[in-house]
């Protein structure tokens, strides 16, 4: 009979999966709010700083999966 298990996956324990603590841990950081200025382009801060993280989480997400996909998988 077979066994119908599936074989286990390895593990991915890859270093690279820290920086995902960036973008969450980043925006928790109340004193980055703690100012009106500086203005950037007429905005204050509270609102591009908030696009920052966007693009922040973005960029990390994107890094941290380029370095731990697997090769040849499609």
């Amino acid at each position: 009979m077979a066994d119908p298990t599936p074989p286990p996956r390895p593990g991915d324990r890859s270093p690279w999966n820290w920086l995902l603590l960036i973008p969450i841990v980043l925006p928790l950081i109340t004193v980055f709010f703690n100012a009106e200025s500086p203005d950037l382009l007429g905005f204050p801060r509270f609102y591009w700083q908030q696009l920052a993280y966007i693009l922040v989480g973005v960029s990390t997400t994107t890094l941290v999966y380029q370095m731990t996909k697997r090769r040849g998988e499609g």
